[in-house]
């Protein structure tokens, strides 16, 4: 069997096992994303691997690259990978792909023990945008009840940041004392 009958047997075989798996997600036919643990699990990673030419006589490439796993310290992400490296050279020659994902699903809290997770400011604007949707929510409403002549009118006064130009209050001096009677009073 040539390597590219090989792959195109193990993809099916994945297919077929994962098949509405959430945790499971082909990005191409070579290209494969695979989440150990639950979304909200703080101790979840998830797998980036995509294989060679020769897969599987060569190793595929595993990363750990993806954005979920930014709360992740580097010397976690080592850790992880170095044992999954042990997985591969054990099962080399022959189709891997569930048996590391089975490998790591069953091995995540080991993997993961030394794992703090990493606050970053991703989670702290998360946390600020959860206390501020009240009042946007709130200016949202009053924004809704204009009518489109109010808003047409709105947007024609103001310039491209939503401001008032400068000065779009002020009197003219001139027509102010007229009516005003600013003249001398004999």
């Amino acid at each position: 069997m040539t390597a590219n009958e090989d792959q195109e047997m193990e993809l099916e075989a994945l297919r077929s096992i994962y098949e509405g798996d959430e945790c499971f997600k082909e990005i191409s036919p070579v290209s494969f994303q695979f989440r150990v643990g639950d979304l909200e699990d703080t101790k979840a990673f998830i797998l980036d691997i995509s294989w060679p030419d020769r897969y599987p006589e060569t190793a595929p490439q595993i990363s750990l690259d993806a954005f979920f796993n930014n709360r992740i310290s580097a010397e976690t992400k080592q850790l992880i990978l170095s044992k999954l490296e042990q997985q591969v050279e054990a099962n080399l020659g022959s189709a891997m792909m569930y048996t590391l994902f089975e490998w790591a699903k069953e091995n995540q809290e080991e993997l993961m023990e030394n794992h703090r997770p990493v606050v970053n400011a991703v989670q702290t604007l998360t946390s600020n945008t959860e206390v501020t949707t009240p009042s946007a929510a709130k200016k949202r409403e009053k924004k809704e009840q204009l009518t489109k002549a109010q808003k047409r009118r709105m947007i024609n006064r103001t310039d491209h940041k939503g401001e008032l130009p400068r000065g779009w209050n002020w009197v003219d001096v001139i027509k102010h004392l007229s009516k005003t009677g600013g003249k001398d009073d004999d």
